[in-house]
């Protein structure tokens, strides 16, 4: 028989509401509308588009189950082709450039000079600018009637007549010109917080030892970055995949579709085509390069991670 001594109970009441159950139902309660957020605007239309990626569906009738034909549609389809083309050059080469260049302007920044202030926040400031609204400021830039950087080039023989952004063969370079310049600020500062974080007395070894600039770059700040540039570069990768808004406002994925990355195909074809199935489908291709890009990253720079 259970016991109903009064000091049992009190001590079943003390161990029901001991402090660390009470920590865990508060951290909870806080959490709650963060998670109803989520599951709301996150997992529910992931699972929905899951779902309407194996169905027909234009919004005017009930999906209707056609199982893979969404995904077998890809490998036939040349304009899906073309944008996952697109998709990677633009991603790749705005990633690359981007981290090498952060990578040798706070190296730069990092030394002593006059208005190293005033460089560091110039270079900050357009990450923070709309990239909408940088898109509209490039657009106006590059025009080829009233553009002042495009009359610049113009003068010194470079570009096209139509204009960067009417041009097939340099579209392409433009918008990822205008990709690598709204990012790169960011990638410098955090490239800038893993320089400052190497301890000076590294520094000061080796350039007893006789190791000059270029000796110590590629000897310490280089190889002791690995970090910094592991979480860089995935988060470049998974911006520059995701590019829509910049490529929407500025080419609209033309001309003749040479800058209509997988972002920009999928609003076509849900949006304007109204084949929602097909762009789930479509979705989800991307979400799957998205991870192959990251877990590859991930695993490439997990091997050079380095602790000092």
């Amino acid at each position: 028989m259970a016991s109903t001594h009064p000091w049992d109970i009190r001590r079943r009441r003390k161990r029901s509401f001991s402090p660390g159950v009470g920590q865990a139902r508060a951290a909870w309660l806080f959490l709650a509308p963060s998670l109803l957020i989520l599951g709301v605007f996150t997992a529910y239309p992931m699972l929905r588009a899951a779902y309407l990626s194996f169905t027909k569906f234009n919004l005017l009738a009930v999906p209707e189950w056609v199982g893979l034909d969404n995904y077998a549609r890809i490998f036939t389809d040349p304009q899906a082709g073309n944008a996952v083309v697109n998709t990677l050059v633009y991603a790749a080469a705005t990633t690359i450039i981007s981290v090498g260049l952060a990578l040798l302007i706070a190296v730069g920044l990092n030394q002593r000079f006059l208005f190293r202030g005033f460089a560091r926040t110039a270079i900050f400031v357009p990450f923070i600018v709309s990239m909408g609204v940088v898109a509209i400021a490039w657009s106006f830039l590059l025009n080829p009637e009233i553009g002042l950087l495009s009359y610049w080039l113009k003068q010194l023989d470079i570009g096209s007549g139509q204009g960067w952004l009417r041009d097939p063969s340099l579209a392409m370079i433009a918008v990822i010109m205008v990709g690598i310049w709204k990012n790169l600020g960011f990638y410098v500062v955090m490239y800038l917080a893993g320089i400052q974080s190497i301890p000076r007395e590294i520094y000061e070894a080796a350039s007893t030892d006789g190791a000059g600039p270029v000796r110590r770059f590629f000897s310490i700040t280089w190889p002791l970055l690995g970090n910094q540039t592991m979480l860089i570069a995935i988060v470049a990768t998974i911006t520059n995949v995701q590019a829509f808004d910049q490529i929407y406002v500025m080419t609209q994925g033309g001309p003749f579709f040479r800058t209509e990355t997988l972002v920009m195909m999928i609003y076509r074809t849900g949006f304007t085509q109204l084949d929602f199935g097909y762009a789930s489908a479509l979705s989800y291709l991307l979400l799957g390069i998205l991870l192959i890009f990251s877990l590859a990253q991930f695993a490439y720079f997990r091997k050079r991670a380095v602790t000092y």
